[in-house]
């Protein structure tokens, strides 16, 4: 970056005076919440994001120095419920994601599955996409999931979200297209399982190991050292 692109002094201290001012307005909007999904908090908490993002930013292009905090961004949350205090009704989204892991294995359970029921069937097992239709039609979505290494699957990510509603959709409402409406600040809550989370932890892991590692490199160095003499005066 040039001379002439950099951020002068004066705007990185006017950077840093704001995430001071979003950071009161961020206190004093939970001293003052009305509630668990109060929407002064999160607009307080937005705005202290932002402006500590663009702190970061300028201090960085300018001396070259990042903060040692990090604030998740807006879209990391959902946003305040808005939903019925007390819904009569709900509903559970739920995505999980598999890959295809092992064919054979799969064909083989579509096989077995076709053997059970019968001349009746139609065959449907000699294909990937004919066999993943007879194991779902044959066993719940749940056991799948436990046993998803013996149909030859591998889970990827999964996510399942609750959604509250003033009252139950009508038959076939929404069956065109289930997963289109779904209002975020209807969601009650949500739980998602991803293997980032997973790398997330061995990371820290592996610096937590390589400090134990300096440790005992440091201890080894140390017994190379003559014990002292206790007589020694």
């Amino acid at each position: 970056m040039s001379d002439a692109a950099q951020p002068t002094a004066a705007e990185v201290r006017a950077a840093a005076e704001a995430v001071k001012t979003a950071l009161d307005r961020h206190l004093a909007a939970v001293e003052r919440r009305s509630g668990e999904d109060d929407p002064a908090v999160y607009e307080a908490f937005n705005q202290l994001a932002a402006a500590a993002e663009v702190y970061d930013e300028l201090l960085y292009d300018r001396y070259d120095e990042v903060t040692p905090f990090e604030i998740p961004g807006a879209e990391d949350a959902l946003p305040p419920y808005t939903g019925p205090e007390e819904p009569n009704a709900l509903s559970v989204l739920i995505r999980r994601d598999y890959a295809v892991a092992e064919p054979q294995r799969l064909l083989a359970q579509a096989q077995r599955i076709e053997s059970a029921e019968g001349d009746d069937v139609v065959a449907a097992s000699g294909t990937v996409h004919g066999a993943l239709g007879l194991l779902f039609g044959e066993f719940e979505p749940d056991e799948v999931a436990s046993r998803h290494k013996e149909f030859g699957l591998e889970e990827g990510d999964s996510t399942l979200w609750v959604t509250a509603a003033d009252e139950p959709a009508e038959p076939g409402e929404w069956l065109r297209a289930p997963f289109e409406q779904v209002d975020p600040q209807q969601v009650v809550c949500r739980f998602d399982v991803s293997a980032v989370f997973d790398d997330e932890i061995d990371d820290e892991d592996d610096e937590d190991g390589e400090e134990l590692d300096e440790l005992d490199s440091d201890l080894d160095e140390d017994e190379d050292l003559e014990p002292l003499d206790a007589d020694r005066r």
